[in-house]
């Protein structure tokens, strides 16, 4: 029975975590914390990082603590950690990696699912103030931007 819990604890975190993704990016980032997340809508370094990394570090905090928190014997730690950490790899990768080309791989996915969160993350970056925002979500986007 424990098993079961501590997967859908899991699931049910990285589920979460779309939704303060979403929060986060649409009234933190977008709102009083515009000054660090400003870099990543207007490239004004020269720096492969931005200020904006920032907040990957804040949620790797996050994800740790609860580790800490399984390690002292409270069992539940373990799997929200694991979503929190779950959810950052995924948001990397689609994100950092995918959509941004951090790093040069994933280049040619082409899929609808692929092409849709594209479309998503490109009306999102066609704002480039604070305002005037649209799309704040990264995994699961908007039906309208997958139909052709």
């Amino acid at each position: 029975m424990k098993i079961a819990l501590w997967i859908l604890i899991f699931f049910g975190t990285f589920s979460f975590m779309e939704f303060m993704a979403w929060f986060t990016h649409k009234y933190i980032m977008h709102g009083f914390l515009w000054f660090l997340h400003k870099d990543h809508h207007h490239k004004d370094h020269d720096s492969w990082f931005e200020r904006n990394d920032a907040f990957f570090i804040f949620y790797a905090i996050v994800s740790m603590s609860f580790f800490y928190v399984g390690s002292t014997g409270i069992w539940y730690g373990y799997p929200l950690g694991f979503g929190i950490l779950a959810y950052g790899i995924a948001y990397f990768l689609v994100h950092d990696i995918f959509i941004h080309q951090r790093f040069k791989i994933f280049r040619n996915a082409n899929n609808w699912y692929a092409k849709g969160v594209r479309r998503a993350h490109k009306m999102h970056h066609k704002h480039l103030g604070k305002s005037d925002g649209e799309c704040f979500g990264m995994l699961f986007v908007p039906f309208k931007y997958f139909k052709k």
